[in-house]
């Protein structure tokens, strides 16, 4: 619902025409309002995308000491309200969220952080007592950066707007583009800007005397447990969840793919909004489009849906803008149907529900089958396990079984990092001219959290720590905000995580993956759904690369200056045999272009779009 950027000074002068050019950076999360408010050595600045109650639902809010903004959605507001003009005598001036939430810290202190039900980032100052205090919400859904300098104290809802006064330039957290280079996304709390960090999902963080402190306030527990109602308890708390993500008072939308996860929310939703408009994305090689599938399902729910089309040629005009607007890259190529999706999208409504979270909290990806592929040789002795992967280090490459053995005989701690494995340590190596820092420095701490779980349980752990919010969320938020557009993700809710972290194994991957929910919507979506493996918004990057765009990527790594961090002549050699058919390193170039594409831009001009800046209001 906005961008945010929040400076503490340290000396108490405030410059604010720095602050409102910076400000200005975030005006496609929140076209309709400018603020920016000075008081004691503090700067809150907002950028506002009115979605509940409009005409007076400004930030920031203050209550008593507290000063508050946030970015997001908190829907059991109105009950929170309740409580606080019940138990303290509350009397609010208007009907946002904003004020409930200044009004939650005055009376029940940082502790409030725990009662919300929402997708937030919060940064509220405590003038009483100097305090600076910020929170993100469990899962990662919406984004907070923090950059310490000598002048204070700055806090934003993307890094662009600390960049200005992070005195950087172009230089790059090498770690951190080692991780890039494996995982396809920069893991948090990590930026490719050393100076800059993230504030980690579930944490807090707290500034008082100068000192600094980040804590994790809620931490993924999953305790499988059996449960004659576990089926009815998923669909009763998605539908509970799909119905309290309908709240706002402007145009509200879905996204419809082919699977079960977005069609389940949209036929939840169309319950209590019987006339929700849809939308869907493909390409035109109709191997890689989802239309005709989601059209089929549109008109068995009986919901409008109106589809967009992307060409090669708008993947080369609208590439750069999509890299600016992730801050770091992100080499997920489902980037780029979001972009259009969520452009058209756009056009029409303000809020869009989507069915992201889903396949980390119902075991929906393929790869989670794996250990029971694998079992028949990873439970065999030590001795034979170390035999047969001398073996598979001994077939050549693409040999039939060599990358069983591998997978097999490599504990898992070592060989699952997430969906995505894109360079190995190996290739790293002649990739980087520095030194490659190994993915296990990410998930170590995470194994060793997970230790008490069976495979597929822990791939999940590893999962809703890393992959959520360092891939999935962070390209919905910065698809959809950047053409103002509030994307939310009913899945991702307290009560659906607490019926999905009960879950035994068996109920989430009976016959197919994401049993349990499937089961849990049978009856309320086509069965051709319940029944239709996952798709995705499949993106054609192998047939990209054979053609123009291939072409393209050659011409962007030939300019490149990353020659200190890259040696892109083995990029070149990949594109080259990509594009004569011997080999699919389509994953790999699409990795590094999509870093090039963010380093040059770190010294060029923002070419960013504003889709609704004839609505700004501006009130600084």
């Amino acid at each position: 619902m906005c961008g945010f950027l929040v400076f503490i000074s340290a000396s108490g002068e405030v410059e604010t025409d720095r602050l409102a050019e910076a400000l200005d950076l975030l005006r496609h999360r929140g076209p309709d309002e400018t603020t920016l408010h000075v008081e004691d050595g503090a700067a809150f600045g907002f950028q506002r995308l009115a979605i509940v109650d409009v005409a007076h639902g400004r930030q920031p809010a203050v209550w008593g000491s507290w000063t508050v903004v946030f970015n997001g959605e908190i829907y059991n507001y109105l009950e929170l309200r309740a409580e606080l003009a019940r138990d303290h005598a509350a009397v609010f001036a208007t009907e946002g969220e904003a004020e409930v939430l200044a009004a939650a810290l005055h009376h029940w202190g940082p502790s409030a952080v725990r009662r919300l039900r929402g997708m937030f980032a919060i940064v509220a100052l405590d003038r009483a007592t100097g305090t600076v205090h910020a929170f993100r919400d469990p899962f990662g859904i919406k984004p907070l950066y923090h950059l310490t300098t000598p002048d204070g104290l700055y806090l934003a809802s993307e890094k662009k707007a600390l960049l200005p006064f992070a005195g950087t330039g172009t230089r790059v957290d090498t770690a951190a583009l080692s991780h890039y280079l494996t995982l396809q996304y920069v893991p948090e709390p990590e930026t490719l800007h050393p100076s800059v960090r993230r504030l980690p999902a579930g944490h807090a963080l707290t500034v008082h005397a100068k000192k600094t402190e980040i804590s994790a306030y809620f931490r993924h527990s999953l305790r499988p447990v059996q449960r004659p109602d576990a089926i009815t308890a998923v669909r009763d708390a998605l539908r509970d969840s799909v119905h309290a993500h309908l709240q706002a008072e402007v145009p509200l939308g879905a996204f419809l793919s082919s699977g079960i996860d977005s069609t389940a929310v949209v036929a939840l939703a169309r319950e209590k909004h019987p006339d929700i408009h849809t939308y869907t994305v493909g390409f035109d090689d109709e191997r890689y489009s989802e239309i005709e599938a989601a059209s089929e399902t549109a008109a068995a729910l009986g919901v409008q849906l109106t589809a967009t089309v992307v060409h090669d040629a708008d993947v080369i005009a609208e590439l750069p803008r999509i890299v600016w607007h992730l801050d770091d890259p992100v080499a997920d190529p489902a980037i780029v149907p979001l972009w259009f999706l969520a452009r058209t999208a756009a056009r029409d409504v303000t809020v869009v529900l989507s069915g992201e979270g889903a396949d980390e909290l119902f075991a929906g990806y393929e790869i989670y089958r794996e250990p029971a592929a694998l079992a028949g040789v990873a439970g065999l002795p030590a001795p034979l396990r170390r035999g047969l992967r001398a073996v598979s280090a001994a077939l050549p490459e693409g040999v039939r079984g060599k990358s069983f053995l591998e997978r097999a005989t490599t504990p898992i701690d070592e060989r699952y990092y997430g969906n995505a494995r894109i360079f190995g340590t190996a290739e790293k190596a002649r990739l980087m001219r520095g030194p490659a820092d190994p993915h296990t420095t990410v998930t170590a701490p995470l194994y060793e959290a997970a230790a008490h779980l069976d495979d597929v349980a822990t791939m999940q752990y590893v999962d809703l720590h890393t992959w959520l919010p360092g891939d999935i969320l962070t390209k919905a938020d910065r698809m959809s905000m950047a053409h103002s557009l509030e994307l939310r993700v009913p899945f991702l809710d307290r009560a659906v995580y607490a019926a999905a972290a009960q879950l035994p194994t068996a109920l989430k991957l009976a016959r197919t993956t994401k049993f349990a929910l499937r089961e849990a919507m049978r009856g309320i979506v086509p069965d051709a759904v319940v029944d239709r493996r996952k798709l995705g918004f499949p993106t054609p990057t192998r047939v990209w690369l054979r053609g123009e765009i291939g072409v393209w990527a050659g011409d962007v790594f030939a300019d490149a200056a990353v020659d200190h961090l890259l040696d892109l002549s083995h990029v070149q050699r990949l594109l080259a045999a990509h594009r004569r058919g011997d080999a699919d390193h389509s994953r790999k170039i699409w990795t590094v272009l999509m870093f090039c594409l963010w380093y040059g831009q770190q010294n060029a001009p923002s070419p960013r779009p504003c889709s609704r800046s004839e609505r700004i209001r501006p009130t600084v």
